[in-house]
């Protein structure tokens, strides 16, 4: 049996649709931002976002924010 390859862009329509049919648009894309590689230097802005702070203040804010979903 000899089966046509589909191109990879298609497989990945294909899934694309199915997903968000299945799980909805923002699970879809949360699901998908998973596997994003990012950018930017992570350490470098780190460095100046939590500048002159303690843990104990970071942990304080990041209890105040409170829960970002279910």
């Amino acid at each position: 049996m000899n089966v046509a390859a589909k191109p990879l862009s298609e497989i990945t329509h294909e899934a694309i649709q199915l997903m968000t049919k299945e799980l909805g648009i923002v699970a879809t894309i949360r699901f998908l931002n998973q596997f994003s590689a990012g950018y930017g230097d992570y350490t470098a802005e780190r460095d100046v976002l939590f500048e002159g702070l303690t843990l104990d203040q970071i942990l304080a804010a990041t209890k105040a924010a409170g829960p970002t979903g279910p």
